[in-house]
């Protein structure tokens, strides 16, 4: 069954690249020592020697493998050239085209590449392109999303086209507990990918004030109202916090460039500020109007209703799944 493990870990459960700068080291080990896929988010802009360190500093907390997540919308060179040489389990690839030549460096190097998928038509060419799974993304998915269609509708016509390839499909979106699993195994998939639940962890480096809204709101809203100037074309799903409310029918020519500062953060070791409207959620450091900045979440938010250990994620789903599966679905 799923939960047996795919792509050579324990267990098929991804926890998602998390960003900017939500899952570091402390939550993708906590993940992997589950026997899980935990992934790191790399920066958004060329920094090889930061995204080194963090690769580094996972190793030492744990000696499981582990992968790395690259936003291929974004300058990303020379990060890929670091996740290579460090030889990291899985490259987890988004919003952009996986080329046959990144498989190729990557297999040679020891390196499994899944991208994450939308569409029927990315699906088929990230399978001619020789990736070793493909998670697929459905519209009910949190933070930016690339899926139209509904991890109902979607997964299954990819696992009819990707099957036969041997290529593992995991789903992703609106998934947070065993229920959401068992549904993603139904529907031919052989893994889960998670975001909002792990970012609704003790080790996720998301704010306090972030997590407390995950486990008290329960209402998302796909939208492109934040970080328009940054990331242009780039639709996202957030939770309905009184601020986006009073925002969520922005002007299309407005955007976050010319916004006032309404807060600061670290973001992978730079300082960096926080204009009004940007797509940057708040992390551990982040001070100034945390209520006024994007919150990203999936459909299932409302599901999540205690900030737990990622271990006791994995844990939760995994055993839950088994026993939801002997009780409601094993002939005797």
């Amino acid at each position: 069954m799923g939960w047996r493990g795919i792509l050579g870990f324990d267990y098929g459960i991804v926890q998602a690249p998390l960003g900017p700068d939500i899952s570091g080291p402390e939550l993708v080990a906590a993940v992997a020592d589950a026997g899980a896929i935990g992934i790191l988010r790399a920066p958004d802009w060329e920094s090889p020697d930061y995204l080194r360190e963090l690769v580094r500093k996972t190793k030492a907390l744990t000696n499981k493998p582990f992968g790395v997540g690259i936003v291929l919308a974004f300058p990303h060179k020379e990060n890929l050239k670091c996740v290579l040489e460090e030889k990291v389990a899985v490259l987890q690839l988004y919003w952009g085209q996986v080329t046959k030549d990144v498989v190729f460096e990557a297999h040679r190097a020891g390196v499994k590449v899944v991208p994450q998928i939308g569409s029927v038509e990315e699906a088929k060419s990230a399978a001619d392109a020789g990736v070793d799974a493909i998670i697929v993304q459905g519209h009910e998915a949190g933070g930016h999303v690339i899926g139209q269609e509904a991890l109902t509708a979607l997964v299954p016509r990819v696992v009819d086209i990707v099957g036969s390839k041997g290529i593992p499909v995991i789903a992703a979106g609106g998934i947070v507990d065993e229920r959401g699993y068992v549904a993603a195994l139904a529907l031919g998939a052989q893994g889960v990918c998670l975001g909002t639940r792990f970012l609704a962890t003790e080790e996720s480096n998301a704010h306090p004030e972030y997590k407390k809204k995950l486990v008290e709101m329960s209402k998302t809203e796909y939208t492109n109202v934040y970080g328009r100037a940054r990331w242009p074309g780039a639709p996202h799903r957030v939770l309905k916090t009184p601020f986006f409310l009073k925002w969520r029918n922005l002007p299309d020519d407005e955007n976050e460039a010319n916004q006032p500062v309404i807060g600061r953060s670290t973001i992978h070791g730079m300082e960096k500020e926080i204009r009004r409207f940007a797509g940057t959620v708040p992390n551990k450091t982040t001070t100034g109007d945390i209520e006024s900045m994007v919150m990203y979440a999936g459909e299932g938010v409302g599901l999540i209703e205690d900030i737990l250990p990622a271990a006791q994620v994995v844990k939760r789903l995994v055993e839950g799944a088994q026993s939801l599966i002997q009780q409601r679905f094993t002939s005797v």
